[in-house]
C-alpha cells in the first residue's frame, strides 16, 4: 500500500439490528499515524462501528478497507493481523498472568501447537517493558488495578503490530493519573504510524489528545475534524442537548464544561435560581438526615433530595 494511502475506508457503511438502524450512511477515511476520537452520546453507534470494522458484526451495507484491503473478504485470522481490539473490560481472565495475557496477542500469528518461540517472547517482553508493567508480568490479571489492567489490555493488542487499533472507552474506570498515562500511551502508538481509533466519553480529554474526532448521534456522522475547530457549544447542544461552555486553555487545549441538560424532564423546575420562568423544586417538610440543610460558601443553603440537589436562597 503506498504511503499516502489511507489505513481505513468506510464507504455507505449500514448496520441493522431487526429492523433497528445503528448507523447510516458512514463514510469515512483516515491515513496512518493519525490518533482518532469517536465522540458521541451513548447509543450513538460508536462501538457498533467499532465492531464492524472488526467483523465482529457484518455490515448491512456498504464496504470497509483496512490497509487497502476489503475486510468482507478475509477470514478472521486475517484481519486479527491487521486490526487490534482493546474491549473496555478484561472480561474472565481465569487467573491468567499478566505476561500470559499480552502473550494471546500473537495467537493470529499461531503457525504451530507449541506457538511461544522466541520471537514471540521477545515481542512480548518488550511491550511489557514499554507500557511499564514488566514487573507485573507474573502477577494474575484478575490482582492488578483498574490502569494495569487497562495497560495489558493495550500491550496485548500492540504485540499483534497491527495497522489499525480499535479503542473502545480505555478511560472509563480510571482515575486522572491513569487516564492521563493511558492517552500518552495511545498517542505514542499512533506517532509510531499505526493509526488509533478510541470511542471515549470525556471530550476533553479526546479534545487534547486526538487529531482528528468524528462526532456522531443516532448512527450517522455529525462532523468531523480537528477538536480545536469543530467542538463548539452549539455543536455540543445540538448533539447532547446540553448546555455546555467550550473554551481554550493558558496552553491552547480545547476544554468543555458542561452547565445543564436541556431534556424535558427538567422541564417545569427551576435548576438554579438564576432561572426565570421555572418553578423551584420542592423543599421536603420530614426532618431526616437527608432533608437538613447544608450551608454553602455562597451563603445559600442545599437540601438533599435523594438523588436530586434543590438550592434555597
Amino acid at each position: 500500500m503506498a504511503d499516502d494511502a489511507p489505513v481505513l475506508r468506510i464507504s455507505g457503511l449500514v448496520k441493522d439490528f431487526d429492523g433497528f438502524r445503528a448507523l447510516n450512511g458512514i463514510d469515512l477515511e483516515f491515513g496512518k499515524g493519525l490518533m482518532v476520537g469517536l465522540i458521541g452520546p451513548n447509543g450513538c453507534g460508536k462501538s457498533t462501528m467499532m465492531k464492524c470494522i472488526s467483523r465482529i458484526h457484518p455490515q448491512t451495507e456498504g464496504t470497509i478497507e483496512v490497509d487497502g484491503k476489503d475486510i468482507s473478504a478475509m477470514k478472521a485470522s486475517e484481519v486479527a493481523k491487521i486490526v487490534a481490539n482493546v474491549p473496555a473490560e478484561a472480561g474472565q481472565t481465569f487467573g491468567i498472568s499478566v505476561m500470559d495475557m499480552v502473550m494471546l496477542g500473537r495467537y493470529p500469528f499461531v503457525d504451530r501447537i507449541w506457538w511461544e518461540n522466541p520471537e514471540d517472547e521477545r515481542i512480548t517482553r518488550e511491550a511489557l517493558r514499554t507500557f511499564g508493567i514488566d514487573h507485573l508480568r507474573r502477577k494474575q490479571v484478575a490482582l492488578c488495578s483498574s490502569g494495569e489492567r487497562q495497560r495489558a489490555l493495550i500491550a496485548k493488542a500492540y504485540v499483534q503490530e497491527p495497522k489499525l487499533m480499535l479503542v473502545d472507552e480505555p478511560t472509563s474506570h480510571l482515575d486522572i493519573k491513569y487516564k492521563l498515562q493511558v492517552m500518552e500511551y495511545l498517542q505514542k502508538m499512533a506517532r509510531s504510524d499505526m493509526t488509533v481509533v478510541v470511542a471515549e466519553h470525556d471530550i476533553s480529554l479526546m479534545a487534547r489528545y486526538c487529531d482528528v474526532c468524528v462526532i456522531m448521534k443516532r448512527g450517522e456522522v455529525v462532523a468531523v475534524g480537528d477538536p480545536r475547530t469543530i467542538i463548539t457549544e452549539q455543536l455540543i447542544k445540538r448533539v447532547y442537548e446540553v448546555e455546555a461552555r467550550v473554551g481554550f486553555d493558558a496552553d491552547g487545549e480545547v476544554y468543555m464544561l458542561p452547565k445543564r441538560c436541556l431534556e424535558d424532564c427538567v422541564r417545569g423546575h427551576r435548576l438554579h435560581p438564576s432561572d426565570p420562568g421555572r418553578d423551584a423544586l420542592p423543599v421536603p417538610a420530614v426532618s431526616s438526615p437527608f432533608s437538613t440543610p447544608e450551608h454553602l460558601p455562597n451563603g445559600k443553603k442545599m437540601y438533599l433530595l435523594g438523588q436530586v440537589e434543590a438550592l434555597d436562597e
